[in-house]
């Protein structure tokens, strides 16, 4: 308790308020409290928002050793609140998902560089299984479809604009999945442009649904200005649907432009707009792209796989051999 306290009052005091400081405290007793009652020795955190903030309190408090995943980039725009930098210092080792992430995280530690390695995210394999036959049919919505939550960080304004600069075509459809804050703006600017007719807002949807809608697409955009490493765009390739994004963190690590998908510079409404025009207007490069896709999710983004690099990984952290489960 005693040093639990005293790393309430010790770590950066301006950014977290001292209630939610001992939030986090009492969470990190009882977190601490329940592993030494089941005899569990270490732990690992997934995300290096608040949830780790309660493991760094754990771990300075219990005196437990752990581990962390950071995702990016939001904890990046947030170091002090996130107390990135005391939770880098104390972890054992420290996994990125992307090289961009682990740049990230070298520029605020760069003495934890030694831990610092990168176990990249994925998609179950069966997707790979699942990719459509592309609907070649002349009677068909051309779906153009973007999934992820609605925030200016996501870039819809700048779809919505590339979309309406697009010649006017009855089979034209872009598709929304998702919902959040910027909802009601996005659909006013479709209104102002014109194209609210030729817009779906399907809002959030389940897992299995989204999936559905991607499949069906005929072109795939995430015109993001800030992200990590997108599992939305992974499994769009998977499913071999043609993808465009933006030049921005570790996308242009899963997204090779002109090899398996097409980038262009966030913001850019003009570079957007040409980018569809050519997915729409070339077959042969949609193929061609889709193909090199599935190949580099295959190859380098499968769930199973990463699952067991990262499983790997603990155990030559922790010096454990594959069958000790001593840990959580």
């Amino acid at each position: 308790m005693l040093r639990g306290l005293t790393a309430c009052f010790t770590l950066p005091a301006y950014t977290v308020s001292f209630p939610l400081r001992l939030a986090y405290l009492a969470e990190a007793l009882l977190l601490g409290r329940w592993m030494r009652g089941k005899g569990l020795t270490r732990f690992h955190v997934h995300f290096g928002g608040p949830v780790s903030s309660v493991g760094l309190l754990t771990a300075l408090a219990w005196r437990i050793p752990w581990s962390i995943t950071f995702h990016g980039p939001g904890e990046f725009h947030a170091e002090d609140q996130c107390w990135l930098r005391p939770k880098l210092l104390s972890a054992r080792h420290v996994f990125a998902i992307s090289e961009f992430t682990r740049s990230q995280l070298l520029r605020i530690a760069p003495e934890s560089e030694p831990k610092v390695s990168v176990i990249r995210l994925g998609v179950r394999s069966s997707l790979l299984a699942e990719a459509r036959t592309e609907d070649t049919s002349q009677t068909g919505p051309l779906k153009i479809v973007c999934t992820g939550r609605l925030v200016p960080a996501k870039g819809q304004r700048v779809l919505l604009r590339a979309f309406a600069a697009l010649p006017e075509h009855p089979r034209f459809r872009l598709t929304f999945i998702g919902d959040g804050p910027d909802r009601k703006h996005l659909e006013q600017l479709g209104r102002e442009l014109g194209i609210e007719d030729r817009i779906e807002w399907l809002g959030a949807l389940n897992h299995d649904a989204t999936l559905r809608c991607v499949a069906g697409a005929r072109i795939f955009v995430l015109a993001s200005f800030a992200e990590g490493l997108p599992v939305a765009l992974m499994e769009a390739m998977a499913l071999g649907v043609p993808c465009i994004s933006t030049y921005i963190a570790g996308i242009p690590e899963l997204i090779h432009n002109e090899k398996n998908g097409l980038l262009v510079p966030a913001g850019s409404v003009e570079a957007l707009t040409t980018a569809i025009k050519r997915l729409i207007g070339e077959p042969d490069l949609r193929e061609r792209l889709t193909g090199c896709a599935k190949k580099t999710i295959a190859e380098e983004y499968l769930l199973e796989s990463n699952h067991r690099a990262l499983a790997a990984a603990m155990r030559r952290v922790w010096g454990v051999e594959s069958g000790d489960s001593n840990g959580s």
